[in-house]
């Protein structure tokens, strides 16, 4: 095994270190910017006027709102993954690899297009019930791919082990099965309840007031920068509250198999005379979260008929959504390269603290990130001041966790050894890692950049925000016809949408089982 014994090696080796160090220091200190803009504002803002802004009686409502909402939400996403996930992976429900595909596809569907089929098939529907219903159906697949998973993975010996110490199936299942899916349940939840805090399209289609649909109005319809400030300041301790509920949750118990041998495949469990009741969950689950936007998308485009393919508006929207999704995922695919790297070839504290960076920025709302890139590029950096570059700046803050954690698995099954190897065969480290390791992590960059083209595609929010005057993607020309009750012009784009998605939740799926060993 080649090791980086000489003196040369080793100073190559420290540069290298060094140099990966400052880039990702660089990108870690980008990321900073909407955190030291929330403190900055506070500070701007004053005590007593920051005291003001914050306690009153609308900050009590809107807080209300957001808790009701991620109490009743949260809990229920778990609780219709749970089921669904042991129904496809662990009974012999008929169709169980349809229903699985079944279960990620409402992936596809942007949460606001959800809002979109649900106020047309009920146009009364709004408030606490809508906005439970809808983000359950549009949101249960971010529980239900890790808990899926995890139900692979386990190895079925300690629930044998149970069932032979005389505890009943229901008690094996509670007592032995649901402790080793915490981490599964927490990390899913974890993201739930991070996309609810963030939504804004969904809930202002169907009249549900949170911080951030608040935070947007108070920018958009007033531009009260003060008061928006004051409310992204609230979400930014939301978010670190919810992270802190999720940390303290998911603990420190270990998870890995510790046996000798290799772990068997759990026999599927027969269902019987169950199978009839346990398929109308699926089925159920289907028709709420892809049978009624279905339905609702091809009612509106048979209603607008040829009319609303207005292929000059169109075209345009396709391309400009494609090219925004192109660049932002490759600029933010290399921008999490060093970081990607150090965390495998050279974990550190230090590292640890950077890549903490990335990822407290990565859960906060888009109306925040946004609010940050305005005021800075306003006061220090107008040249860029709604351009295009504040726009990918924006993404690759918000989307970078996706590359980072796609690529660091991919670095981490390339062997280091290559690259001495490659090294002591005169190539630069530069070149070696280009050549050698990112050439090996190529299948997980590729499937980062997917994540990252997939959000941005759907991305509403900060695009609203900060996009150049006369820029039109799908998500935003969806959001100007829906707003204006013009729902048959809104169809084409909303299609459009889900049918660009599904190849990147096909994407998930297979990864997921890729990961599993299936």
């Amino acid at each position: 095994m080649l090791r980086p014994s000489t003196p040369g090696l080793k100073r190559q080796r420290r540069w290298e270190i060094s140099w990966m160090g400052a880039l990702a220091g660089l990108v870690s200190l980008l990321a900073l910017l909407p955190l030291g803009f929330v403190a900055w504002a506070t500070l701007q803002t004053g005590w007593d006027t920051a005291y003001a802004l914050i306690v009153r009686p609308r900050v009590g409502q809107l807080l209300i709102n957001t808790a009701l909402l991620m109490f009743i939400t949260v809990p229920l996403c778990a609780v219709l993954s749970l089921a669904l996930a042991w129904l496809t992976e662990r009974s012999d429900i008929p169709g169980a690899r349809t229903w699985a595909w079944l279960a990620v596809a409402p992936l596809a569907v942007p949460a606001f297009v959800h809002s979109y089929a649900w106020i047309t098939v009920a146009p009364g529907i709004h408030g606490l019930f809508a906005g439970v219903l809808i983000s359950v159906i549009a949101y249960f697949p971010f529980v239900y791919l890790p808990l899926a998973a995890s139900l692979r993975r386990l190895d079925p010996g300690m629930e044998d082990s149970a069932a032979s110490l005389g505890l009943g199936p229901w008690a094996v299942f509670f007592r032995v099965v649901v402790p080793q899916l915490r981490l599964a349940l927490c990390g899913g939840s974890l993201l739930v309840g991070l996309h609810l805090l963030a939504e804004y399209g969904l809930y202002v289609m169907i009249r549900f007031d949170t911080f951030t649909t608040a935070i947007v109005d108070q920018f958009q319809s007033s531009y009260n920068g003060p008061a928006a400030n004051m409310l992204s300041g609230v979400l930014v301790i939301c978010c670190f509250a919810l992270l802190a509920v999720e940390s303290r949750a998911r603990g420190n118990a270990r998870y890995a198999r510790i046996g000798t041998g290799a772990p068997r495949t759990a026999t599927k469990r027969r269902l019987g005379r169950w199978t009839l009741p346990c398929i109308l969950l699926p089925v159920l689950t289907t028709v709420l979260a892809l049978g009624v936007p279905m339905v609702t998308l091809t009612r509106w485009l048979i209603a607008g008929g040829v009319d609303v393919w207005l292929v000059g508006e169109i075209g345009p929207a396709i391309f400009q959504t494609l090219a925004l999704a192109g660049m932002g995922a490759l600029i933010t695919t290399l921008a999490a390269i060093p970081m990607a790297w150090l965390a495998i070839r050279a974990p550190s504290r230090f590292q640890r603290v950077l890549e903490a960076c990335n990822y407290l920025v990565g859960s906060l709302p888009g109306v925040v990130v946004a609010l940050a890139l305005v005021t800075i590029t306003v006061r220090v950096a107008m040249p860029i001041y709604q351009t295009a570059v504040t726009v990918l700046l924006a993404y690759l803050l918000m989307f970078l966790p996706r590359a980072l954690i796609s690529l660091r698995a991919g670095i981490a099954q390339a062997p280091v050894e290559l690259e001495y190897a490659a090294r002591s065969l005169g190539r630069t480290p530069a070149q070696a890692l280009w050549s050698v390791t990112m050439r090996l992590a190529a299948p997980s960059a590729a499937a980062g950049a997917a994540l990252v083209a997939l959000g941005i595609t759907n991305e509403l929010t900060a695009t609203l925000l900060l996009a150049p005057n006369g820029t039109r993607t799908l998500a935003t020309a969806f959001w100007a016809y829906s707003s204006e009750i013009d729902y048959a012009a809104a169809a084409p784009y909303a299609l459009i949408m889900v049918l660009l998605s599904l190849p990147m939740t096909w994407l998930l799926y297979t990864q997921s089982k890729r990961t599993s060993g299936r």
